[in-house]
């Protein structure tokens, strides 16, 4: 595990690779293997370096002075930061928990994010492009699944906390019905649509993960929601989306159904005869006022 071209590090950094061939050449920072054809190959623990090093250089290291110190001392002036930490490196600080599976730098990180912004632009303008980076990391093979499940169960436990301390709404207020239908099982952008409801005062119903087609129409006809909250992101066979909001809604009759995710984003011309997408927050402000 962890064997990375200087593309993949490139990609999953955001640091480009004329400036990391810098840092091997000039100031002698990495020393990566070659294969036989002179490619230039990465470890994991190359990648926490590069890390470590783009956090000390925005917090106004030179790198002729981080070239001046070993790794244990570099990594104990990024513990060191703390919240003097910029805005711009936090993104390489939750890369750098997810990598070392390491959770005090997970939650003092998200921390300071939510302190600093809330907890909606944390996920919408953080965690957002955080989890996409670590789906090409999946993709490519660049982490194992443990360390994916691990940083994911951390900012699933941070949404339930953060939307546990707002208050229930009245039980006589109007209601929405979150699901994921059967299959699904990713929640996180479910859950940021909870907390994001409870936080405007909608009394949400959040039923969770793979929900069996039945037991959504049942507790729609038991709870009379004034609409249904979905996110899809698991590819299926072709038109099973299709199929399935069209079913749903010949079955629910007008109830409005909003939907979110990325097979609503690839697939948004067959499916907004039966849906309203959600691409953003924006999307959800008509349901903060329904009666």
């Amino acid at each position: 595990m962890g064997e990375y071209k200087i593309k993949d590090i490139e990609t999953l950094t955001g640091i480009k690779s004329h400036t990391i061939r810098i840092w091997e050449k000039r100031y002698g920072i990495l020393k990566p293997e070659r294969t036989d054809t002179k490619i230039r190959t990465y470890s994991e623990t190359d990648l926490t370096t590069i890390l470590n090093v783009a956090i000390l250089n925005k917090n106004g290291w030179k790198i002729s002075h981080i070239a001046e110190i070993n790794e244990g001392e570099r990594n104990g002036k990024v513990r060191e930061l703390h919240s003097a930490v910029k805005a711009d490196v936090y993104f390489e600080k939750l890369l750098l928990a997810l990598i070392e599976l390491d959770e005090s730098c997970f939650e003092e990180t998200i921390g300071q994010l939510i302190e600093e912004h809330g907890l909606e632009k944390t996920f919408s303008n953080h965690l957002v492009q955080f989890l996409e980076r670590i789906g090409i990391m999946w993709i490519t093979g660049t982490i194992n699944p443990g360390q994916e499940h691990f940083i994911t169960h951390l900012i699933r436990q941070k949404l339930i906390s953060e939307t546990a301390l707002l208050p229930v709404p009245d039980p006589k207020s109007p209601k929405v019905l979150l699901f994921l239908p059967e299959y699904e099982w990713h929640e996180l952008s479910l859950l940021f649509y909870h907390y994001m409801l409870r936080s405007n005062g909608v009394h949400s119903f959040y039923l969770g993960q793979s929900l069996p087609y039945d037991a959504v129409i049942e507790c729609a006809e038991r709870l009379n929601p004034k609409a249904l909250l979905t996110s899809v992101l698991t590819a299926t066979e072709t038109d099973y989306y299709e199929n399935l909001f069209k079913k749903m809604r010949k079955d629910l009759g007008d109830l409005p159904i909003y939907a979110g995710g990325y097979q609503v984003k690839m697939n948004e011309s067959k499916l907004k005869k039966f849906i309203h997408p959600v691409h953003n927050t924006k999307d959800l402000e008509a349901l903060y006022c329904i009666k």
